[in-house]
């Protein structure tokens, strides 16, 4: 009988070696190298699943039909647009967030909706009994003939559950909790979620099931696991918010059946999660009227314009070099702006912190923000508040130049649906549509000019 072989992997990336390391010559973390046996995969014989023995014939492009594949909507259309327009079948989804944030209830309630529609979800839960996932769905008011609901974490009786019911989405929670007999390394180790996530993939891709993974978070906000997780599926979802707060945020940072730029806002409540259908009303809610440091932005989330305030306090500091802390804004894009206020507009600003907030908890990371950070931050230099029904956004270029940015009509359109009077942007923006009528539009070429039009 041959010696079983051992190996050192890092659990952070998946680089391997045949002796351990201190540190991964790979991602450079520490203490991440485990003992891992080498694994055999073991032939299964008849215990194999008919799904996965099934073979495909390669087939020329022309011929392949793709009329018959509409996407699955659900009733969240906030879902839907993160997405892409709504699920795709044969689909493989990683969603991934801090515990408690809420991921167990998204999907609990997205299985309830299309279970609602004749559709046979099969809802797979390693962390949570029948009995804890029954008074979930009770709470949530889940309770559809057409949900099952299987408590497992060995793959071969989930590839059985799945030849049984023959559901048209599937969702496991969670990929770290799932391991594969055959692989000898432990639950939730690189070995074994590769593994599983390339069986879910396969058995995605033959059936053309909706498949639904749930994957941890590290403490740096990434999904745990090797990073060839993400490359393997579809589309990665991540699931934020504050455990403190109500809002939750859904993002896709990838999507191979629609854009990455989309967000979609929930509101967690006793009864579950609940849509945000207008988000610029809520981020605006509790602005204070009349106070210096405050501009409102109209910043584009996708396909959604979306009206936000940046809030900004500057003042005077005993330190050598001060402090620049920007949260929900880039950290680089702030200097970049203080530089070019210091520059070309005379401001100094080299004796005073300066701290810039994005209310709401949203993040910014569109160039369009720039015009509306800097004004905020003259705004609170001076102590003289900006007009309260003024928008502002645009570029700023390293000469004080303000350039061009995309979808003005849509941002414009935003702003006077939420009764604001007068919008601040780029010059170069005014060409190729007609400004609506009933809302004043101000073009400007220069930071000094969006300063003097914000506060004349």
């Amino acid at each position: 009988m041959a010696k079983a072989k051992t190996k050192f992997a890092c659990q952070s990336c998946g680089y391997e070696s045949p002796k351990w390391m201190g540190k991964c010559p790979g991602c450079n973390a520490w203490n991440t190298m485990v003992e891992e046996t080498e694994h055999v995969y073991k032939h299964r014989g008849g215990s194999t699943s008919p799904l996965l023995a099934k073979k495909e014939k390669a087939t020329s492009i022309v011929k392949v039909d793709t009329a018959n594949e509409p996407r699955i909507s659900t009733p969240y259309p906030e879902f839907n647009r993160v997405v892409g327009g709504g699920i795709v079948p044969g689909s493989l989804v990683l969603v991934g967030g801090d515990p408690g944030i809420g991921k167990s209830t998204l999907l609990l309630q997205i299985s309830d909706a299309l279970s609602s529609q004749k559709l046979k979800v099969l809802y797979v839960s390693g962390e949570e009994s029948i009995k804890q996932t029954k008074l979930r769905a009770d709470r949530l008011g889940a309770l559809s003939e057409s949900l099952y609901v299987l408590c497992e974490t060995n793959m071969e009786a989930i590839q059985e559950a799945i030849d049984e019911v023959e559901p048209n989405c599937l969702i496991i929670d969670s990929i770290q909790t799932v391991f594969d007999p055959s692989v000898t390394s432990a639950p939730g180790s690189v070995s074994q979620v590769r593994e599983c996530t390339g069986i879910l993939m396969r058995i995605a891709k033959l059936r053309g099931v909706a498949t639904f993974v749930v994957g941890h978070v590290t403490k740096e906000g990434t999904i745990a696991g090797p990073r060839m997780l993400e490359h393997m599926v579809d589309c990665v979802l991540y699931f934020e918010g504050e455990r403190h707060h109500t809002y939750r945020v859904l993002r896709a940072v990838k999507n191979r059946f629609g854009s990455t730029n989309e967000m979609g806002i929930f509101e967690m409540r006793e009864s579950g999660l609940t849509e945000v259908s207008n988000p610029s009303e809520l981020f605006l809610s509790e602005r204070p009227m009349g106070a210096s440091g405050s501009a409102v932005l109209a910043s584009m989330e996708g396909t959604r314009p979306v009206l936000v305030e940046i809030q900004t306090l500057v003042s005077p500091t005993n330190f050598p070099s001060p402090r620049r802390t920007a949260t929900g804004f880039d950290h680089n894009r702030l200097s970049l702006i203080i530089a070019v206020l210091e520059k070309r507009n005379g401001m100094h600003l080299q004796h005073h912190d300066a701290y810039i907030n994005v209310a709401g908890g949203i993040k910014i990371d569109e160039p369009a923000a720039d015009l509306a950070v800097a004004v905020s931050l003259a705004s609170s230099l001076r102590d003289r508040p900006t007009k309260p029904f003024d928008v502002v956004f645009g570029e700023i270029g390293l000469t004080g130049e303000v350039r061009a940015v995309s979808r003005v009509e849509q941002r414009v359109n935003e702003a006077m649906k939420l009764g604001f009077k007068r919008v601040i942007l780029p010059e170069n923006s005014l060409k190729g549509w007609t400004p609506p009528v009933g809302i004043e539009i101000i073009g400007v070429q220069t930071v000094s000019d969006a300063l003097q039009t914000a506060f004349d």
